[in-house]
């Protein structure tokens, strides 16, 4: 009498393991792909080791009135303002003389990026290095 032996091999290959790794793919470059932004800007930024490296001779500080929502600008901490279009003459007389012209801005918290940005263009046509005057937390 045989004795049949009832293992069998199976010959076929299973698919479930080579789906799952897959799909765990597809879920990790879905994910990954949300974070890279193209539309990024590429900024240098500054490293500090808790000290200024340049010293500032002359600040700009801009103040936002919620009332009319306008902007006052200011050299050098003076109380009169100083309309926008005269920012950049002033500031080219009180730095020509500077061997590295450097100058801080002062900007309320409310102001909008826009104004800083315009106040740094003026820095960037004249090639003055500018500082961004923050209070720690």
């Amino acid at each position: 009498m045989a004795i049949k032996r009832t293992t069998k091999v199976d010959s076929g290959f299973s698919m479930s393991s080579m789906t799952d790794i897959v799909f765990l793919l597809l879920i990790f470059f879905l994910v990954t792909s949300t974070l890279i932004n193209p539309n990024a800007l590429k900024l240098l930024l500054p490293k500090s080791t808790g000290q200024v490296s340049a010293k500032a001779t002359v600040s700009v500080s801009i103040k936002h009135w919620q009332e009319d929502d306008n902007f006052s600008f200011h050299i050098n901490g003076n109380q009169t303002p100083v309309g926008f279009h005269e920012i950049e003459d002033q500031l080219i007389g009180l730095l020509q003389s500077e061997e590295d012209p450097t100058f801080s801005i002062y900007a309320d918290e409310t102001v909008p990026i826009r104004e800083v940005v315009k106040v740094m263009n003026i820095a960037k046509r004249n090639h003055y290095k500018v500082i961004m005057a923050t209070s720690p937390e």
